[in-house]
């Protein structure tokens, strides 16, 4: 058997990065950019106010309270998305708006708070030092500044910034489309009626969640029989739709696992054992160029299995710079008690609390158990050697959510 470690390494050493497109901003979402993001401007471009208020020079309100106020007079009012006609004198103010550009002559904005209307003057009642509330050109971004590099995930706050730099249109790495397969007799559709033997289909939904998660486009190519020659079919006629494939069952020892055989006799078979606790039997190979992940049938299995091989691969192929979820140190709560010899990734309920993680076991950890991975938000990750574990012992953690 292949550890982990090793496991994870020959796979991501044979995943190549997909093509770069071209695509209107919004639709970057979610994509990484495939080239570096220069800012051609400043941002903010000029000078501006970051309150309602008055345009002053600062001079003029040195010693002012609301004891001693000091008069000025007001040259009228400048609401953002507008320059000033006139410049700002001594004696003067200029009412400003958030966001407005600060005008000539002005070096302070005093908030509106902090004045008192008086006809056609105004009242200042706090004297304030010389570029308060003023957001200088430049002050957020600098024209030629690389603002962010290759690789990075476009989110909301990302699409913003290039908005903000007049990116209409982004480079990306193209989103990877996973062709999702199910495998097993047994297997019904989750509208058809329970008959004695057979289950719901439920692996193929949540890899189509998995796999919508890691940013990549999910292909649901149904449930296929326990039939090699459907199956080749399948896999064969959506090689041209897809980047990759993911099947869940048929990749152990049975008469029918036929996953395995399937791949060894359309493409090259790189390995289906893997030192893991869920997730033991598992194939790995190409087809036709494009990878394909055999996982195990029991639903937890698919899911840790899909965490630790399939969402790093997806990452890797959409140029993200981080592959891998955060892991963390953690408290343990509640005592854990297993075999050694496989790596073995416990169902955990995570908390922070005094300075630190917490985590206790979610309940039943059966490789068949769903419910342990809905009721979880991380994984407690045990080395192949490590034993029982006691309260207040120190684990990994790995945070799905």
């Amino acid at each position: 058997m292949l550890s982990v470690e090793e496991a994870r390494k020959l796979v991501l050493d044979s995943i190549s990065r997909l093509e770069e497109v071209e695509l209107p901003l919004l639709e970057a979402l979610g994509l990484s950019l495939a080239q570096d993001s220069v800012a051609s401007n400043h941002i903010p471009p000029f000078d501006n106010s970051a309150m309602d208020g008055y345009a002053v020079q600062a001079g003029d309100i040195a010693g002012a309270s609301a004891e001693k106020a000091v008069e000025l007079e007001v040259l009228g009012d400048l609401p953002a998305g507008y320059t000033a006609d006139a410049e700002v004198g001594e004696g003067q103010a200029l009412r400003i708006m958030t966001g407005a550009p600060l005008p000539d002559g002005a070096d302070t904005v005093i908030p509106v708070e902090s004045t008192r209307a008086a006809g056609g003057k105004v009242l200042i009642l706090e004297g304030l030092p010389a570029g308060s509330h003023v957001r200088k050109a430049g002050e957020d971004v600098k024209a030629g500044e690389t603002v962010m590099v290759a690789g990075t995930p476009v989110g909301p706050a990302e699409l913003g910034m290039l908005a903000s730099l007049g990116c209409a249109r982004v480079r990306c790495f193209r989103r990877a489309v996973a062709g999702i397969i199910a495998t097993g007799d047994e297997l019904v559709g989750v509208d058809e009626e329970l008959a004695p033997g057979k289950i719901r289909d439920s692996n193929s939904y949540t890899t189509y969640g998995m796999v919508r998660e890691a940013g990549a486009e999910p292909l649901r190519l149904g449930v296929v029989r326990d039939d090699a020659a459907l199956l080749e079919r399948t896999i064969l006629d959506n090689l041209d739709r897809v980047d990759l494939f993911v099947t869940s069952g048929g990749v152990s020892v049975g008469d029918y696992d036929m996953v395995k055989d399937v791949l060894g006799k359309l493409g090259e078979m790189n390995f289906w054992k893997v030192a893991m606790r869920p997730g033991k039997p598992q194939a790995f190979g190409h087809i036709g160029g494009k990878p394909l992940f055999g996982l195990p049938g029991n639903p937890v299995s698919v899911m840790v299995s899909f965490e630790q091989f399939v969402r790093p691969a997806l990452r890797k192929m959409m140029g993200c710079m981080e592959l891998f979820r955060p892991e963390v140190s953690a408290v343990l709560d509640t005592p854990l008690g297993r075999k050694t010899g496989r790596a073995e990734y416990i169902r955990v309920v995570a908390q922070w609390h005094d300075g630190a993680y917490h985590v206790r076991a979610t309940g039943p950890q059966g490789s068949g158990i769903l419910r342990s991975m809905v009721l979880g938000n991380a994984l407690a990750i045990l080395p192949e050697d490590v034993g029982r574990l006691e309260p207040g012992a120190e684990v990994t953690i790995q945070l799905l959510r």
